[in-house]
């Protein structure tokens, strides 16, 4: 195991996406050269093995605080790095919602004390939010703003979301949007909640906000569950978030009183499903919305079980699986999973060239089928019990082996050239 101290880590005889096959010299927590290597101070081989830049996920909820029993941040950021996931953007739902600097501050504090990974956090939007001393104080972005309400997220008024619109415009900031739209009615399965939330209504949703948003301000929107939201939302005008479970789950594929895979938009037919698919390439990237519940909330009657699932673990690789199938590319789920998130979340994209963050996973070429029982959340199920996945046998960030066949190592990075902090500080930040 490389040890703070020592320098450098090659990965050897990594097969490039492009067909080179090279070894990777890391050093700093930076990629310093890709080609013929000399020794390492610890060398892994990578022969037979698909190694991916790690992934960025801008849609987690590590509840922690009074949900701990839900999630921890140690327990959702293991989660996370067990599933080839070095950076994540926690949401602002949490208890209390979290609209203030100081509760940022905290949160922050809190998270430091015991993630895994790299983080950011989002800040809230509601009608009393201090969106100024929370862009001061080191936000990533201003959302999930709910213009639909969901567990723990209630919607806000037109009014407030052009006057929040206005200032994050102001700032050159980020509003990350959850569209839907709410009909009345008793919620008794997954289909008549896919009807109480439908794909009409989430469209509706898109099209009033891209209406309202006369500020020009940045826009994204969070797990789009249709290829008609997908096409509502023209190239370059937002970016566009795909979850796994509306890519690989529907409801009729499901027990219809199945609370597990309850969730806020709804899992869809199966025809929207497939839909939803051949949408792959205009989908910027794919976000866990990683919600867990514990298995009691989950027990209760459907109507009364909140809406939302674990998931951070299992995105990779569920979508890996797919490359084995041969359904999707590697450069794909590199391209959806990591790249483009960095890209919007500020930082340093992990990959194969000099000055790259160094932060990847290690697959093997062996499908596994997906057990709650091998899995980390705190949550302790999972709405993908027995789908194959790729597992990742090894997590890398900043050049530091985190993860290795089931075994966490927290990163030190005090030597890492971004610094000692896992925290990511948004664009907004000032001492």
């Amino acid at each position: 195991m490389l040890e703070k101290g020592q320098e450098i880590l090659v990965l050897r005889d990594v097969l490039i996406p492009g067909g080179r096959v090279a070894d990777i010299t890391i050093s700093n927590g930076q990629v310093m050269h890709a080609g013929a290597a000399g020794k390492g101070d610890l060398e892994i081989s990578c022969r037979g093995k698909f190694v991916l830049p790690a992934g960025t996920d801008l849609h987690v909820h590590m509840r922690d605080g009074p949900q701990k029993e839900k999630e921890t941040w140690e327990s959702g950021t293991k989660s996370a790095i067990a599933g080839g996931i070095t950076v994540v953007v926690d949401q602002p739902n949490t208890i209390p919602a979290l609209t203030t600097s100081d509760l940022l501050r905290d949160r922050v504090m809190l998270a430091e004390s015991q993630a895994y990974t790299r983080f950011a956090i989002n800040g809230g939007v509601t009608s009393d939010a201090d969106l100024t001393g929370m862009w001061k104080a080191g936000v990533f972005a201003f959302g999930e703003t709910f213009a639909g309400p969901s567990s723990y997220g209630e919607a806000v008024s037109s009014e407030v979301l052009v006057k929040a619109m206005n200032q994050v415009a102001g700032f050159h900031g980020l509003m990350t949007i959850h569209a839907e739209q709410v009909t009345e009615g008793e919620d008794q399965s997954l289909a008549y909640h896919d009807h109480l939330r439908p794909v009409g209504g989430e469209v509706q949703a898109i099209q009033d906000l891209l209406t309202l948003n006369t500020s020009r301000c940045n826009l994204h929107f969070c797990h789009l569950s249709s290829a008609d939201a997908i096409r509502t939302i023209p190239e370059g005008l937002a970016s566009r978030e795909v979850t796994p479970h509306h890519l690989f789950l529907s409801y009729e594929s499901c027990d219809p009183k199945d609370t597990h895979r309850k969730v806020n938009p709804p899992l869809r037919s199966e025809k929207v499903r497939r839909e939803l698919f051949s949408c792959w390439n205009q989908i910027d990237l794919i976000g866990s919305d990683h919600a867990p519940h514990t298995k009691a909330e989950k027990g209760q009657e459907f109507a009364m079980a909140p809406s939302g699932i674990p998931g951070v673990e299992t995105m990779i690789p569920l979508l890996m699986g797919w490359v084995h199938e041969k359904k999707i590319s590697i450069a794909d789920v590199i391209a959806k999973t990591s790249s483009r998130p960095s890209e919007i979340l500020g930082i340093t994209k992990a990959g194969f060239s000099p000055g790259d963050r160094a932060d990847f996973a290690l697959y093997p070429d062996t499908l596994t089928r997906i057990s709650a029982d091998t899995l980390h959340s705190n949550a302790g199920w999972t709405p993908y019990e027995g789908m194959m996945a790729v597992f990742p046998e090894q997590t890398i960030l900043g050049g530091l082996v985190v993860f290795d066949s089931g075994d966490f190592f927290r990163p030190d990075l005090s030597d890492d050239y971004s610094g000692s902090s896992l925290w990511v500080p948004g664009r907004g930040y000032s001492l």
